[in-house]
């Protein structure tokens, strides 16, 4: 995949979102705190000339899209979410090339000292 890919890149770090997400009663109770990053490759040598925000693609539109999946819809594994999130940001904006999505539960349901589970996936045209 890197290979047909553009070095450019918008990322996104550490996006919080609220949503209701998971396989446990518990969790599928209440709202609980995600954390979402999110990477997404372009080609950004029109922007780069112009320094115009039309000539690429908008990061607070790919937050917003990002926002709206995690807090719209339940489900209850971390991958379909983070699936559903790819492809969300995908239809986005036909400019990017591929994307990469990190989700996670900030919150774990384990009896363990865990400071986040979470899970990342890949999508490209």
């Amino acid at each position: 995949m890197t290979e047909r890919l553009s070095g450019d890149r918008i990322e996104i770090r550490d996006l919080r979102v609220v949503g209701v997400h998971g396989v446990l009663p518990e969790e599928r109770q209440r709202a609980q705190p995600f954390s979402v990053d999110i990477v997404a490759w372009l080609d950004t040598a029109a922007a780069q000339r112009s320094d115009a925000l039309a000539d690429t693609v908008d990061y607070g539109a790919l937050a917003q899209a990002a926002a709206e999946v995690v807090g719209q819809r339940s489900y209850q594994l971390l991958e379909a979410l983070a699936g559903r999130l790819a492809d969300a940001l995908l239809i986005t904006d036909g400019r990017l090339e591929a994307v990469e999505v990190t989700v996670r539960k900030l919150r774990p349901p384990l009896p363990l000292d865990v400071g986040s589970t979470g899970i990342r996936v890949r999508r490209a045209r």
